[in-house]
């Protein structure tokens, strides 16, 4: 079924060329865009009692022009424009900035409507624009729409008037009336009519309630049409593991799984055990075990005859991963092996193990990109599993997933995700979340100082150096600056030489460093032979040193929450009490907010949502990156709850058995399919 509202523009009354060039480039080119191109405020333009206005209210006033206007011109462009308004016995000065030509329509004695900003202890307003006498036909409550140089707000407005007068009566509500029925939701046409010509704010609100729903429902339905397609089109493997097996594994662990953990192993056994191709996500704050949930689902890979991989980001994980894994599996008969650029060096040997694997003589393969390399190859690979995917780019994932027969995958992070991106941004993955620590974790205490403080911090230092434990400091990356970063870091490691040694010694890591050089430094700290690590790189995610208890962070304002909680978290791993200080003197309250969030609360989650709420969308990964689609009336961090409902309710709809038989979601599945069909010829 042809839907009318994909008119082009150009069908309308007065578009021409011209016109229809400049609303295409506000994203109008359809009789559905302007429909939905809502305005981004309103103007209630009914004329008030002086005397019931508040202070900087934004009001339209009705009186007399008391005094002949004046224009006074300072500078090439700018003026202001003065006179005096009498309404009943009151006087209000107005001024109007840089509209000189508004002069030309006030006359003295003459009755006008003037609409602008009141100050009530001035008794002044400053003029926003002149509302026409004749108010017989007029609406009070008005839009106000974003426009550009080449097509003005108002005409945007007539036209909007235009097309929902020929159009309204072919609006055709998408989302399901069980759904408008539940969540008390206008029809469609109700809603474009409130949003575009509301009598009230009320009205207005209701509106602009079922509008953003429809949005962020619509947003999702999409995503989950999308999965399920793919689901369809990509038949993955199915991996019948052995569930005896797997839970003698379990209790051999040496701790309980937490509540989460059983529950996550229990999403992801789910996936892996269905001939679908398994997409997952597995996002956990610092310490909450990830490691040990993708041990699990590889020995249950490993019990059904399949191989897995886990790529790390670095060699110093990949071998933290291999000796944990060698550890805990090694008892149940599982070879593990280790590939990186450095583990197999000697040709001969090389060769040997690369064979092993291709045979199968291998069950579970730890590694870094190096796995990506053509000379690698395995037998019968099942599972792929990915630590802190955005670390790796979209060609190198693909290249390791093409090793094998279209494997599951599980990805995994320790960066917060805030719910917002979480929802919006992988809303075509499926999520695991590990949202408890293990029992008896001792949460990180965080302090903030200012730099006059820092006897403070020394004192801190030796104290849990006296204690048999080790710290990190770390000194902020000036972007752009290798040569500052240096002169930095050496100035931060020489006054801790200075105040510290020989008593405790003290290691340097920086961006000049080779990789190699970096791991022996690593490497000595893990092994206790460095009591304090100074450092201008962010110490590598995961990093496992259950002695190190102590975390300085200079100028720590100079670092975004979801950076500081991730070097929170490099400490914190053992059974003693931690602690990560915070030195900065913040310029702005931007930076106090931050500093002020990381003493609140350790909870990842809540720190990465406050981070996207303090940063704004565009701002948190930058403009283009972000991770946010672009939403014309919700905003998925203000409106977060409507965001998790519509979710919710996208998922149900699309994923029951009667989606497609069901004759309410008939125009939805039209609409949705018309997007996808777009977007796949886009």
């Amino acid at each position: 079924m042809v839907d009318i509202l994909t008119t082009p523009v150009t069908e309308l009354k007065g578009v021409g060329p011209r016109k229809a060039s400049a609303l295409n480039k506000l994203g109008i080119n359809t009789i559905n865009d302007l429909l939905t191109y809502f305005p981004f405020r309103y103007e209630d333009v009914g004329v008030k009692d002086l005397t019931a206005v508040q202070d900087h209210q934004k009001v339209a006033l009705k009186g007399i022009v008391a005094t002949d206007p004046t224009v006074i011109r300072f500078g090439r462009y700018k003026s202001r424009l003065n006179f005096n308004l009498l309404i009943d016995h009151n006087v209000v000065r107005v001024t109007f900035f840089n509209q000189p030509y508004l002069s030309k329509k006030l006359q003295r004695g003459e009755e006008v409507i003037l609409y602008g900003t009141y100050d009530v202890a001035r008794q002044s307003l400053s003029g926003i624009k002149i509302i026409a006498e004749d108010t017989s036909q007029r609406n009070n409550f008005t839009g106000v729409y974003n426009s550009s140089k080449e097509i003005k707000a108002g005409t945007i407005k007539k036209l909007v008037h235009q097309a929902y007068e020929n159009y309204h009566g072919s609006i055709r509500d998408i989302i399901p009336g069980s759904l408008r029925r539940k969540f008390r939701l206008l029809s469609r046409e109700q809603m474009i009519k409130g949003m575009h010509f509301p009598v009230n704010a009320e009205e207005a609100t209701q509106a602009r309630r079922t509008a953003i729903f429809e949005e962020f429902f619509l947003f999702q339905a999409g995503l989950q049409e999308l999965r399920k397609l793919r689901r369809q089109e990509q038949q993955g493997v199915k991996i019948d593991y052995d569930n005896k097996k797997l839970r003698e594994f379990i209790q051999q662990i040496p701790f309980e799984l937490t509540k989460a953990q059983k529950r996550v192993v229990n999403e992801i056994c789910s996936d892996m055990h269905r001939p679908i191709h398994m997409n997952r996500l597995l996002q956990g704050d610092v310490g909450s075990g990830k490691t040990i949930v993708a041990t699990i689902a590889m020995y249950a890979a490993v019990t059904a005859g399949w191989q897995s991989v886990l790529m790390a980001p670095t060699e110093i994980l990949a071998e933290q991963h291999a000796d944990k894994l060698a550890t805990l599996l090694s008892p149940m008969g599982v070879n593990v092996a280790l590939v990186t650029g450095n583990t197999v060096r000697n040709p001969r040997l090389r060769r040997e193990l690369l064979t092993h694997i291709e045979h199968g003589d291998v069950d579970i393969i730890i590694g870094t990109q190096a796995l990506i390399q053509e000379r690698v190859h395995f037998a019968q690979l099942g599972l792929v599993i990915i630590d802190e995917q955005h670390r790796f780019g979209v060609e190198q994932r693909q290249t390791l997933l093409a090793k094998g027969g279209n494997p599951d995958v599980l990805t995994m992070t320790a960066t917060p995700i805030p719910r917002t991106l979480a929802i919006t941004t992988y809303g075509e993955m499926d999520l695991s979340v590990i949202d408890e620590l293990p029992a008896g974790r001792k949460q990180v205490q965080t302090v903030w100082y200012n730099k006059k403080q820092v006897g403070q911090v020394r004192s801190l230092l030796r104290e849990q150096l006296d204690q048999g434990a080790q710290a990190y400091v770390i000194s902020p990356l000036i972007e752009k600056s290798a040569v500052i970063d240096l002169k930095n870091a050496e100035e931060v490691y020489q006054n801790l030489k200075d105040h510290f040694e020989p008593r405790y010694s003290v290691g340097l890591l920086h961006g000049n460093m080779t990789n190699d050089e970096k791991n022996q430094v690593m490497q000595a700290f893990k092994a206790g032979e460095l009591a304090i690590l100074a450092s201008t790189t962010v110490i590598e995610v995961g990093v496992d040193v259950p002695n190190a208890t102590v975390m300085v962070i200079l100028d720590a304002d100079r670092f975004g929450l979801a950076q500081l909680h991730q070097l929170r978290g490099r400490v914190g791993r053992g059974d003693q009490q931690s602690y990560c200080v915070l030195v900065a003197d913040p310029k702005n309250d931007f930076g106090k907010k931050r500093m002020e969030t990381m003493v609140a609360t350790t909870n990842g989650f809540v720190i990465a949502q406050k981070d996207l709420e303090l940063r704004g969308q565009g701002d948190l990964l930058g403009k283009k990156q972000s991770g946010l689609p672009s939403f014309k009336v919700g905003d998925p961090v203000t409106n977060l709850n409507i965001l998790q409902v519509a979710q919710q309710a996208a998922h149900d709809i699309i994923n029951a058995d009667d989606y497609t038989t069901n004759n309410e979601n008939r125009v939805l599945i039209e609409y949705l399919h018309q997007q996808i069909d777009n977007g796949s010829r886009a």
